[in-house]
C-alpha cells in the first residue's frame, strides 16, 4: 500500500508540472491521469445517483450545470445517466470520508466516493473541468466538452477554513452566502464566522436584546479604520446590522448543503466594546457613555507587541453578572450552531482597567494569584465551563495558552506558528492560522500601488506554508485558516478581491499533498482560474503580474532588485523621468542606482504587452526599502 501511495504522488507530480491545457485544476487532485478522448454534456442529460444520501449533491450539481447551459439536466435515482454519482458499499480506506475517484470518457462521467462530501468535491472538480463559462449565471451558448481523465483525490487536512470579520463591516445575509458558496468550490469545508467584536455585534440573542438594538448599530462614518472622529453626543447609528436566528439557520442549511461547517466566534473577553455599549455594567468602568466604535484610534500600540486601551474593551472576570450574560449568549448561539465547536476570541485583552478595579484585585486575592494577566484563564475556565453545559467545546487565539485551559480546548495559532507548536506539543489540537502565511487583509501586492495597509502578504508566499512545522507530530494539527479582517473592506466585491487568488493558493496548501505542489505550475493555473472568476463576477487581485521591487545598500550605493511572482515576465524600468515600455532597459541583474534624485518606474510585459501595474518610486522610498524582504 505504501508503495503504491507513493507511486500515485509521483505520478501526480508528473502529470502537475505537465497537464494538458483542458486540466487545470484548484486544489491539485493527489493523482490525475489524461485519458484519450472527451465527454461532451448534452441538452436532457441526467445525472443519476445509486443511494437516498446521494440525492442533495445530485440536485445541487444538476442545478448548476442547468444555469448556464441552458439544458434540462435532471438528477433521478438509479444506476443510468450520464454522470453518475455513487456511494461505495465498502468504504475505500484511502478516499476517507471526503475523497472520491472521478473518471470521464466519451460515454460519461462516474464520481465514486464513501460519502456525500466526498462526492460533493467530485462535482466540483467536474465542474472545473468543464469551460470557464460554467461558472456563469446567464445562459451561454458554449461547448461543454470535458476531457477524459481519471482522477483520484482526498484531502490532506480535515480542517481547511476561511475566517470573515463582519463586526467591522457587515454584510448581508446573501452575502454571506455568496461568500460560502465559492469557498465550497475551492473544497473548504470550514466557514469561521466572526460574529461579535468592537465596532458591532452582528447576532441576534432574544434573551439579550440590547446586543442587536444597540450593540449592532454605530454612528457612519468614511476614512481609514484607526483615523474616524469618536462618535458625537446624540449623533445618529445608522450603520450596522445583524443576523436573526432565522438568518442564521438559513445560512447553516446552505453551508450543509455545500459541505461546510460554520464556527460562530464570540470574541471575549477583550474586543467586547459592542456588548459594553449595549450592557456598561459588564465592565469595570461601567461607562454609560461607551458606544460601539466606528473606527477611531482607540488603542496605542508599542514596538514590542503590547498595547494600551483608551477605551475599555474587556468584559469584567469578577463580576458573576458576566458569565450570567455569557451563558445566555452562549445557550443561543449552541442552539443555532450544531458543530461541535464555539469560537471564544481570548486575543488582544488588555488587562490594564482589570488591575485597576477593586473587585477584580479581591478575585486574585481569592484564587491566590499575584499577576492580573492570570485572571484570563481564570475566565477563559469559566467560560469553557459554560460551553461544556451546551455540549460544545471551547476554541479560541493563542492566547487562551497564556492562562491554562483544559487538554480539551483547541487552539488557532494567529501569532506565527509558535503557539500553535507549543499546543501540539502540550497535546491540543491545533488550527494553523499564522499571520506569517494565512492574513488575507494584509496587501497582496506593491505597497505603492495597493490601499494602504500595515503589513503584506504575497500569494507565493501563501503557497508556500506548511501547517505541519518540523518537530510536531502531526496528528494535533488539525489543517489550516485564511482570516480576513474587514477594517479596510467594506464591501463584499473588495472582501473578494482580497481573498481571491490568495485563498486559492491556502486551497492547495491544505487539500493537496505537498509532494504535489509546484509554484510554476500552480501560477499556470491561477490564470485559467482568472477566467473562472471573470464568468462568476468575483473579483480577485491581479497582483502576482506585479515587479516585486527590493533595494539593498553595497558600501554607499543604493542596489535596485526586480523581481515577479508569475514565471516568464519581462521587467522593464526607467530612471530618466520617462515611461517605461518594452523598449526601455530590460532588468536582467541588480543595478547600483545613480546618486541625486531620480525616480524610478517599473512595467511588466509578457508577449511584448503590458501585464502588471506601472509602479513609481522615488529615491526616497527606495531608500526606506533597503533591508526590507
Amino acid at each position: 500500500m505504501k508503495h503504491t501511495f507513493f507511486f500515485l504522488l509521483l505520478l501526480a507530480v508528473t502529470t502537475g508540472r505537465a497537464q494538458n491545457n483542458t486540466v487545470n485544476l484548484i486544489p491539485q487532485p493527489v493523482q490525475v491521469q489524461p485519458l484519450s478522448g472527451s465527454y461532451t454534456l448534452k441538452n436532457g442529460a441526467a445525472i443519476a445517483y445509486n443511494k437516498p444520501d446521494a440525492k442533495a449533491v445530485a440536485d445541487l450539481l444538476a442545478q448548476r450545470l442547468s444555469t448556464p447551459t441552458g439544458y434540462s439536466i435532471k438528477a433521478q435515482s438509479g444506476k443510468t445517466g450520464a454522470i453518475q454519482l455513487r456511494l461505495t458499499d465498502t468504504p475505500d480506506n484511502q478516499l476517507g470520508k471526503e475523497g472520491y475517484t472521478l473518471e470521464s470518457s466519451p460515454k460519461g462521467v462516474i464520481i465514486t466516493a464513501n460519502q456525500p462530501a466526498g462526492l460533493f468535491y467530485g462535482a466540483q472538480t467536474l465542474m472545473q473541468l468543464l469551460p470557464a463559462a460554467i461558472e456563469g449565471q446567464t445562459v451561454t451558448k458554449a461547448n461543454w466538452t470535458l476531457p477524459a481523465v481519471r482522477i483520484t483525490d482526498y484531502p490532506r487536512f480535515g480542517w481547511r477554513g476561511i475566517m470573515l470579520d463582519v463586526s467591522r463591516h457587515f454584510f448581508t445575509k446573501d452575502e454571506v452566502k455568496r461568500y460560502i458558496d465559492q469557498l465550497a468550490k475551492l473544497k473548504y469545508n470550514t466557514f469561521h464566522w466572526h460574529l461579535t467584536d468592537d465596532n458591532g455585534w452582528r447576532i441576534e440573542i432574544k434573551s439579550l436584546p440590547k446586543l442587536t438594538e444597540v450593540g449592532a448599530w454605530r454612528v457612519a462614518r468614511a476614512g481609514h479604520f484607526g483615523e474616524r472622529a469618536d462618535p458625537k453626543p446624540g449623533e445618529p447609528t445608522t450603520y450596522g446590522g445583524f443576523y436573526t436566528h432565522d438568518d442564521i439557520r438559513e445560512i447553516v442549511r446552505f453551508a450543509q448543503e455545500r459541505n461546510v461547517t460554520i464556527i460562530p466566534e464570540i470574541d471575549v473577553p477583550g474586543h467586547s466594546m459592542a456588548a459594553l455599549a449595549a450592557y456598561p455594567e459588564l465592565g469595570t468602568t461601567k461607562n454609560p457613555n461607551t458606544s460601539v466604535n466606528p473606527g477611531t484610534r482607540f488603542s496605542e500600540w508599542y514596538g514590542n507587541g503590547t498595547f494600551k486601551m483608551l477605551v475599555e474593551n474587556t468584559l469584567n472576570p469578577a463580576d458573576e453578572k458576566v458569565y450570567e450574560f455569557l451563558d445566555k449568549v452562549f445557550t443561543e448561539v449552541a442552539m443555532l450552531f450544531p458543530n461541535q465547536y464555539i469560537h471564544v476570541g481570548g486575543d488582544e485583552c488588555y488587562k490594564g482597567y482589570w488591575a485597576q478595579d477593586p473587585g477584580c484585585q479581591a478575585l486574585m486575592k481569592k484564587l491566590n494569584i499575584r499577576h492580573v494577566e492570570d485572571l484570563q484563564g481564570y475566565f477563559m475556565n469559566r467560560v469553557e465551563g459554560i460551553l461544556k453545559t451546551k455540549g460544545k467545546r471551547l476554541l479560541g487565539w493563542d492566547e487562551i495558552l497564556e492562562g491554562g485551559i483544559s487538554p480539551d480546548a483547541t487552539v488557532m495559532s494567529w501569532r506565527g506558528i509558535k503557539g500553535g507548536i507549543e499546543a501540539a506539543h502540550m497535546g491540543h489540537d491545533v488550527v494553523m492560522t499564522p499571520t506569517t502565511f494565512a492574513y488575507l487583509d494584509y496587501q497582496q501586492g506593491e505597497a505603492s500601488v495597493e490601499p494602504p495597509l500595515y503589513a503584506g502578504l504575497r500569494m507565493k508566499k501563501s503557497y508556500s506554508f506548511d501547517p505541519v512545522p518540523d518537530g510536531v507530530d502531526p496528528k494535533y494539527i488539525l489543517g489550516g485558516q485564511g482570516n480576513l479582517w474587514t477594517e479596510q473592506i467594506p464591501t463584499l466585491r473588495y472582501a473578494e478581491y482580497m481573498t481571491y487568488p490568495r485563498a486559492w493558493a491556502l486551497s492547495e496548501v491544505y487539500w493537496s499533498p505537498k509532494e504535489v505542489k509546484n509554484w510554476e505550475n500552480f501560477a499556470q493555473r491561477v490564470e485559467k482560474h482568472f477566467e473562472r472568476a471573470d464568468a462568476a463576477n468575483v473579483s480577485y487581485s491581479r497582483a502576482l503580474y506585479d515587479a516585486i521591487v527590493k533595494t539593498s545598500v553595497k558600501g554607499d550605493k543604493l542596489v535596485l532588485q526586480l523581481e515577479s511572482e508569475m514565471p516568464g515576465l519581462d521587467i522593464y524600468y526607467s530612471i530618466d523621468d520617462t515611461m517605461p515600455d518594452n523598449q526601455s532597459p530590460k532588468y536582467a541583474q541588480p543595478i547600483e542606482l545613480p546618486e541625486g534624485p531620480i525616480t524610478l518606474r517599473v512595467i511588466t510585459y509578457r508577449d511584448n504587452k503590458p501585464i502588471g501595474h506601472l509602479i513609481t518610486l522615488k529615491r526616497d522610498d527606495l531608500r526606506r526599502r533597503a533591508g526590507r524582504e
